[in-house]
């Protein structure tokens, strides 16, 4: 056994290396990121984005803050992003109920559909949306974009959990009718507590997803007190009013709500893709 495990070693050490080398290319970009943030242009300009900076400077933190009111964009994204992320999970756990438990007629034509929109380009919603928007008087607000991102990110959920719930023991659930468990028991205290950690996937997936969505923020959300993160970083961006490390502090302050977030939920999203693996 002992002999077993010295030649298994040894063929370890390539991968780890590997991996290694990856995290370290993932993590150089935020690094380079976080240092130039903190330069000022004078230390930018002399010494280069590779440079480690001569002191912190936090006027470009300071500057960029300020000028976009990035607390306000950022209790926007926060709000969309968290509202299509709890709506779309729970829209795909009703949906893929019906579809993989209650064994809708068509469901492969069904789930069909749900793939199609998966793939379906989200610059050939952006007129629809915008039109249908106006006519219902949303457009500006919030909650148009947290509608339109609830019923594309469910599209995603409910192939996924239908995938999950068709494989559900179909004795489990009998055995809750026998006890006299209605549909909706069934649902909420069979179902969802087993799927807890594929719903918790979901929940963080949809979160990030939404949080770096850009093009239809940019169409819907023309005005300043509604508009998101990544919006207000695009739109200061092609207006030439930053320098270098103003720039790296804009991306820096977007990005890091949405890591920070993904830190968090890291535990949640590990057990849910390795409970899907064993299952």
């Amino acid at each position: 056994m002992n002999a077993v495990k010295g030649q298994r070693a040894p063929a370890r050490f390539p991968v780890l290396a590997a991996l290694i080398v990856a995290a370290a290319l993932m993590v150089l970009p935020f690094l380079v990121v976080a240092l130039n943030a903190v330069k000022s242009p004078a230390d930018y300009s002399a010494h280069g984005p590779l440079s480690l900076p001569e002191g912190i400077h936090l006027d470009g933190l300071r500057d960029f803050w300020q000028r976009v009111d990035f607390g306000r964009k950022l209790f926007n994204s926060a709000l969309i992003s968290g509202s299509v992320a709890v709506l779309a999970a729970l829209l795909s756990v009703l949906n893929a109920y019906a579809i993989g438990i209650g064994r809708v007629r068509g469901r492969p034509w069904v789930l069909a559909f749900f793939v199609l929109a998966n793939m379906l380009p989200q610059e050939a919603l952006v007129y629809p949306v915008y039109y249908l928007s106006k006519q219902v008087g949303l457009y500006d607000t919030r909650l148009s974009v947290i509608v339109v991102f609830t019923v594309i990110q469910s599209a995603f959920g409910t192939y996924l959990l239908s995938s999950v719930l068709g494989a559900f023991p179909r004795e489990v659930i009998e055995a809750a009718r026998i006890d006299g468990a209605t549909k909706w028991q069934v649902l909420w205290r069979v179902v969802v507590p087993v799927s807890r950690p594929t719903i918790g996937v979901l929940l963080v997936f949809f979160f990030i997803w939404t949080w770096n969505e850009f093009l239809l923020p940019l169409v819907m959300l023309i005005s300043n007190d509604n508009q998101t993160v990544s919006v207000a970083l695009g739109v200061l961006q092609g207006q030439r009013l930053m320098d270098a490390t103003m720039t790296n502090a804009a991306a820096l302050l977007g990005v890091l709500p949405a890591f920070c977030f993904f830190l968090i939920f890291q535990r949640t999203l590990t057990r849910g893709i390795a409970m899907g693996a064993v299952k």
